[in-house]
C-alpha cells in the first residue's frame, strides 16, 4: 500500500525555496501519478529540460528537495553560484574523451538521498525549443546508477509538460563564455533564452529499480551496453509521459 509522502521539514530549504519561487513567478503546477513517487530508497530523478525553473518544478511536484547536477559555469557566476550552493547542487564533471556523458569523477549518492539529472544536457537551455521536443539523452545518469553501491536505488523518470509559457531573453551567449571558455554552446551568437512557465504539469513515471545483477554485470564490454539499454528505456518513458501530459491537457 502506497504511503503518504512525508511532509517536508521547516529546514528543507531547497523545497521551500522552490515553492516560493514558483509562487512569485506565477506558475500553476499540477502533478499526474503522484502515487508513483517512492517513499523509500535512493533515487536518481531524470527529466526533460527547457527552463531554469525545471529543478524547482520537479522539487515542488515530488514534495521534497532534490540535489540537481549543474553546469560548470553556474558555479563561477556571482549570485548564481551562491544560489546553486544553497540548493545543494553538485558539479557535473563529464569526460571529454567519452561520447556517453560518462562522469569522470564520482558523485556521492548517500543512502535515501535523491539526485536530479537532466540527461539532455545544457543544449535545450541555450537553444529555443518547442515544449514537446525531447533531445538525445546522455548516458551519464545510467553509469552513475550502475556504479553506485547504494541499495535500493531507483531511476525515476518524470516529464515536464508546459501548457502556457512566456519566453524572454537574458544575456548574450558569448558573455557566458567568460565564465566557461571551454563550452562550445557559448561560442555562438544570440541570447540565452529564459522560459517562464505559467501553467505546467509534471507527469511521474514508474521507477526503474537497479538490481544487484545489473551492477555485477556492469564491467568490461557489457558496461556500455547495459547503460545504453537503461538510457533508451528511460528516454522512451519520459517521451511517453510527455505525450500523456499534453493528451490530458487537450482532453484526448
Amino acid at each position: 500500500m502506497q504511503k503518504s509522502p512525508p511532509v517536508p521539514s521547516f529546514l528543507d530549504y531547497p523545497f521551500w525555496l522552490s515553492q516560493a519561487l514558483l509562487s512569485t513567478v506565477g506558475t500553476d503546477l499540477s502533478v499526474l501519478h503522484a502515487d508513483q513517487i517512492p517513499t523509500q530508497g535512493s533515487l536518481i530523478v531524470v527529466s526533460n529540460h527547457r527552463s531554469f525553473l525545471d529543478p524547482f518544478v520537479v522539487m515542488a511536484a515530488l514534495n521534497r528537495s532534490v540535489r540537481f547536477a549543474r553546469h560548470r559555469y553556474m558555479g563561477r557566476v556571482p549570485l548564481l553560484r551562491e544560489m546553486v550552493q544553497a540548493l545543494g547542487c553538485f558539479s557535473l564533471h563529464v569526460s571529454k574523451q567519452s561520447q556517453d556523458g560518462l562522469f569522470s569523477s564520482s558523485v556521492p549518492l548517500p543512502q535515501s538521498q535523491w539526485l536530479g539529472i537532466f540527461p539532455e544536457g545544457a543544449k535545450p537551455m541555450v537553444q529555443t525549443t518547442q515544449p514537446q521536443e525531447l533531445g538525445e539523452f546522455h548516458r551519464g545518469f545510467a553509469h552513475l546508477a550502475l556504479r553506485s553501491q547504494v541499495q535500493p536505488l531507483g531511476i525515476l523518470p518524470v516529464a515536464i509538460a508546459s501548457h502556457v509559457e512566456v519566453q524572454e531573453t537574458t544575456v548574450p551567449l558569448q558573455v557566458l563564455s567568460w565564465f566557461d571558455p571551454s563550452e562550445p554552446l557559448f561560442q555562438q551568437s544570440g541570447w540565452h533564452p529564459a522560459v517562464f512557465y505559467r501553467r505546467v504539469s509534471v507527469v511521474v513515471g514508474q521507477p526503474l529499480w537497479i538490481t544487484p545483477a545489473q551492477q555485477q554485470q556492469y564491467k568490461g564490454k557489457q558496461a556500455k551496453a547495459i547503460a545504453a539499454d537503461i538510457t533508451r528505456t528511460c528516454k522512451a518513458e519520459v517521451a511517453a509521459l510527455l505525450r500523456e501530459g499534453y493528451q490530458r491537457e487537450s482532453g484526448c
